[in-house]
């Protein structure tokens, strides 16, 4: 499953370079240049490595040298991955991101290692680059490492909505200290799939805001024991607000069905009205027979 998606990452940020580095109207020489690139993937490493390099400082196109940057990243030695870790700290702009892609492509360790200071850049097109690359490159450790270092709610939201993609429980569980009542890393965790830690925040009465946020992000991840814990919530709680993030989870994951079992148990006029209008957001099957009830005083 993961290789699947490392691949499709791949494929999507080479159309990524094409879309990028694309000139209107290239002439012929390119055509021929980009066509002996694309040939170089096939080539013995020995082959591929002195002409990539010659392209990649030549005086040629952004394009040309993305695709450079491309067969780099399938050379397996200290040169071509040393050539990439410097183009992605020397260059600037579309290439310089370019090359910090191919490095995700890569995957060598030390690379990787060597572009987590560019992260730090008052960059953000540059620190996406960086957290794509280790998306690619399924290192969820170096992520971390940003999240946990991070300056600021938005580099660290930037870090844990990644590691929330990549399904890194245990990464973003430890940063829980670290996230205080941070939205960002509920949302992360709900992404992915992480419903005993939020079933143990919505619980945890010691940050009220970060509970809220716990109880709502449940409906996220969805599932038959994800509803019940959301109506054991609900019916549990002693609080409105409790009670209301229960409810937007429900909301969330479509559960109209608790919704409809709290709305016939209940006695409460106010209470029931405010049910029947979560079951109309909700678009219930059934919201048109309660509706039809409620009018002949049924309910």
């Amino acid at each position: 499953m993961y290789a699947m998606q490392k691949l499709l990452t791949t494929l999507l940020c080479l159309s990524f370079a094409v879309s990028t580095f694309a000139q209107s109207g290239p002439d012929d020489n390119e055509e021929l240049k980009s066509a002996a690139l694309e040939a170089l993937i096939s080539a013995p490493p020995e082959r591929a490595l002195p002409l990539a390099i010659k392209v990649l400082k030549g005086n040629n196109s952004d394009e040309l040298k993305a695709k450079a940057l491309f067969i780099l990243s399938q050379i397996d030695t200290p040169e071509a991955q040393e050539l990439l870790v410097a183009t992605a700290k020397q260059e600037s702009g579309a290439l310089q991101q370019e090359a910090i892609r191919m490095i995700g492509i890569g995957g060598d360790k030390s690379a990787l290692a060597a572009i987590s200071s560019l992260y730090s850049a008052d960059n953000e097109d540059l620190r996406d680059a960086v957290l794509e690359a280790y998306l690619i490159a399924g290192d969820a450790d170096a992520v971390y490492q940003l999240a946990l270092n991070a300056k600021g709610e938005e580099e660290f939201g930037a870090a844990v909505d990644t590691l929330g993609a990549m399904g890194a429980n245990e990464q973003l569980r430890q940063l829980r200290d670290r996230a205080g009542a941070s939205e960002s890393w509920i949302e992360a965790i709900a992404v992915s799939g992480d419903a005993d830690t939020l079933r143990d925040l919505a619980t945890d009465k010691s940050n009220p805001e970060r509970q809220l946020q716990a109880i709502e992000a449940l409906g996220i991840v969805g599932g038959d024991s994800v509803n019940k814990t959301l109506l054991d919530v609900y019916k549990a709680a002693t609080r409105d607000d409790v009670r209301e993030a229960a409810l937007d989870g429900m909301l969330i994951a479509g559960y109209d069905q608790g919704v409809l079992e709290l709305y016939r148990a209940s006695n409460d006029a106010a209470e029931k009205k405010h049910l029947l209008e979560y079951l109309v957001m909700m678009d219930s099957d059934e919201v048109w027979t309660v509706i039809d009830s409620a009018l002949d005083g049924a309910d």
